[in-house]
């Protein structure tokens, strides 16, 4: 993805509006759990490459809505390709047992994640 200029955040942005549809920038930054400064500059990003268009919002004119455009949907796909190809050459020798124990760690270290920092 990197090498086609996409990171794992710009990806994820494209992602959520493939699923979404054009949606304000501020329901945009809170399905990704992101600051808005943060969306905001990934999205200036995606549209100087022309992979998403913002416009103004027709119920708020305050807002502007951020959608994906075809561009930004074959960018998607290249990237959702490159990322399945590089989870099967990390991963894909794993079996049975392996994969059980990858899974149960994964869950452990999410759990942790999610703990609010005074319990850890």
């Amino acid at each position: 993805m990197a090498r086609d200029g996409l990171s794992l955040s710009r990806t994820r942005v494209l992602e959520v509006l493939s699923l979404r549809g054009a949606v304000q920038q501020s329901v945009l930054a809170q399905a990704l759990g992101q600051a808005p400064r943060s969306v905001t500059q990934s999205v200036e990003a995606l549209e100087r490459r022309g992979l998403v268009a913002r416009t103004p919002d027709p119920d708020d004119g305050r807002c502007k809505l951020v959608r994906l455009t075809p561009q930004g949907s074959t960018a998607l796909l290249a990237g959702m390709a490159a990322r399945e190809r590089t989870l099967r050459a990390l991963f894909g020798t794993l079996e049975g047992r392996d994969l059980s124990d990858l899974d149960r760690l994964l869950d452990h270290l999410q759990a942790g994640l999610t703990m609010p920092a005074d319990t850890v």
